[in-house]
């Protein structure tokens, strides 16, 4: 074979060997299909997301030190501790851990029924309706009125006054738990549900055969067997929890005062304010929250399956 000949056949694999590393590998045609998806990914998230930033900075750092340090609507600290991150938090440990303890006891109790897919179904339910249905709902079933709240006209049957709950700081942060739980709790009896079939019925009987106990059973078999669901559910629901702002909007706009905001909700009143800088500074906190769940939860499930 000549030198000329053996440089032609050579030529093709030093071509696709020229350009940026990045772009080695790609042909026109993937470059094509992806092309649209990253424009807008950069037009509508990207940019955004650099633009909040950097407007959070229009008054150098005065924003962060105001919000974290002199702002009680975002942080208080005095004696009971109050503020958006404080909400924030109640919501987490409740309303995180009210879902995962409903799901799983309702996934264990429906397995052992003939009916099972009746009641998951049931349960299922208000996940199909919108937050914003979910909360106009709740505010008729906590209305004060007994011939219009639900839950008044049971306390007035058996004598009762009626509650303002959505209008009284010490209920507000309960009563919108409560909702938030009727809402997502099916999610978490969906998940568990399915993560249950997959346990093994011979370790169950052979757990029974060696004397376990129902409960021992549920405990050191069940349970430890389901925590990759349970904690894929904790982090799904925790990024829920940080993004919050429908369910509270609608049902008491942060009041009364300010006992019941989150950190959303707050995000959109300094908006609706027109503080736009305030506003992007409370984004970018609640962004810095949320990167590292993100970052664990993508990680989670690089590693390992949610149902072994």
């Amino acid at each position: 074979m000549s030198t000329a000949t053996a440089a032609r056949e050579s030529a093709p694999d030093v071509a696709k060997s020229r350009g940026p590393k990045f772009l080695q590998g790609w042909n026109m045609a993937a470059l094509i299909f992806i092309g649209p998806a990253v424009l807008l990914l950069a037009v509508f998230m990207i940019y955004p997301a650099i633009r909040t930033v950097v407007l959070s900075f229009d008054n150098g750092l005065d924003n962060y030190v105001q919000l974290l340090t002199a702002d009680p609507r975002f942080l208080s600290l005095r004696w009971p501790p109050g503020g958006s991150i404080f909400n924030n938090i109640l919501w987490l440990l409740f309303y995180t851990g009210g879902c995962i303890v409903i799901g799983l006891i309702v996934a264990v109790m429906a397995t052992r029924v003939r009916y099972e897919r009746i009641i998951k179904a049931i349960v299922f339910l208000p996940m199909a309706i919108a937050a914003t249905a979910l909360g106009v709902i709740w505010r008729f079933v906590y209305s004060p009125d007994p011939d219009t709240g639900l839950i008044n006209a049971i306390l007035g049957v058996v004598g009762v006054d009626p509650i303002s709950w959505l209008g009284n700081a010490t209920f507000v942060n309960t009563a919108l738990i409560i909702a938030g739980i009727w809402g997502s709790a099916g999610f978490a009896v969906v998940i568990l549900s399915a993560a249950l079939k997959g346990i093994s019925s011979e370790i169950l009987e052979a757990a029974r055969v060696d004397g376990a106990t129902e409960g021992q059973i549920f405990r050191r078999i069940i349970v430890p067997m389901l925590s990759l669901p349970i904690s894929v559910i904790a982090v799904t629901l925790t990024i829920n929890v940080v993004k919050l702002f429908d369910l509270v909007y609608i049902m008491t706009k942060g009041g009364p005062g300010n006992a019941s905001n989150v950190i959303a909700v707050q995000m959109y009143q300094q908006f609706s304010a027109r503080n736009f800088d305030y506003s992007a500074t409370v984004a970018v906190v609640m962004l810095i929250i949320l990167i590292p769940v993100m970052i664990f939860n993508i990680r989670r499930f690089r590693s390992e399956r949610v149902v072994a």
